[in-house]
């Protein structure tokens, strides 16, 4: 997931990223309540980890700030304050969790995967993009309108891919978060299942004849990193070639059929 540290402390901030970049997280890491504020109006973490004793700007301000701009975010607090009406404060804003300081990293690390767990549970029940939609509650699968038939692992990779539209997905995460395996594990079921998935997205309707022209190709394989979906505007210039190409075929198909 892509995580979000605000920490003015630079030893614990870095410390913190690196430990949650270990479990194949995307982790950025601030120390003040400005940097926080300017990266929240850019992008939008899956979850947020948010000192309250900043500089600049303090983090029930940056907190306020993202008042009504949630939306699928967890925010976990953590202060060396003991006052337990600031943390009813920030729980009031929106903090999903609160951590007293000091604290143990492996709880960290759990009540992380606990928040993540609790907001996918209460994510919208379909996942779109690039014309494919995933109904999560009803397990189907379409692309623009067709449905795609998958079997049970690969409706959980493309509604994993789903979830973290927009950054890249590394071969151990999905090893750990799909299959529940070691990401050491010396397998390539990811790249076979990729190309399973790439196949069926791409597969014509049935009894559509030569005039049928896929889609661009919307899981991207990030050389060296692993696998993303792609924004569907990418690649869409070769599609008028693709479909002139598909014309050409047509006439020439019809022009035999002519001169037969």
């Amino acid at each position: 997931m892509r995580i979000l540290i605000v920490e003015d402390d630079a030893a614990l901030g870095l410390f913190l990223q690196k430990g949650l970049q270990l479990e194949e997280h995307e982790v950025e890491w601030v120390a003040d309540g400005h940097a926080a504020k300017e990266w929240l109006s850019l992008r939008r973490p899956d979850l947020l980890v948010l000192d309250l004793g900043l500089p600049k700007i303090d983090g029930t301000e940056v907190l306020q700030s993202l008042a009504g701009r949630f939306d699928g975010m967890a925010v976990l607090i953590l202060t060396g304050r003991e006052d337990v009406e600031i943390r009813i404060k920030c729980l009031n804003l929106g903090a999903d969790d609160c951590m007293l300081k000091p604290f143990s990293f492996h709880e960290l690390r759990a009540r992380c995967r606990a928040l993540m767990r609790r907001r996918e549970q209460y994510a919208d029940p379909v996942l779109r993009h690039g014309g494919i939609e995933l109904h999560r509650m009803e397990r189907k699968v379409t692309r623009d309108g067709r449905p795609v038939d998958l079997t049970v692992k690969e409706f959980a990779l493309l509604e994993f891919l789903l979830q973290r539209q927009g950054r890249c997905c590394s071969r151990p995460e999905l090893l750990r978060e799909v299959w529940q395996m070691s990401p050491d594990t010396g397998t390539n079921v990811v790249d076979v299942y990729i190309n399973y998935l790439r196949r069926k997205l791409s597969a014509p309707p049935a009894g559509a004849g030569f005039e049928f022209a896929p889609g661009p190709e919307l899981i991207e394989t990030v050389r060296g990193s692993g696998y993303m979906l792609r924004d569907g505007s990418r690649g869409a210039a070769s599609l008028p070639a693709r479909k002139g190409a598909q014309r050409t075929r047509s006439m020439t198909i019809e022009a035999v059929r002519r001169e037969a």
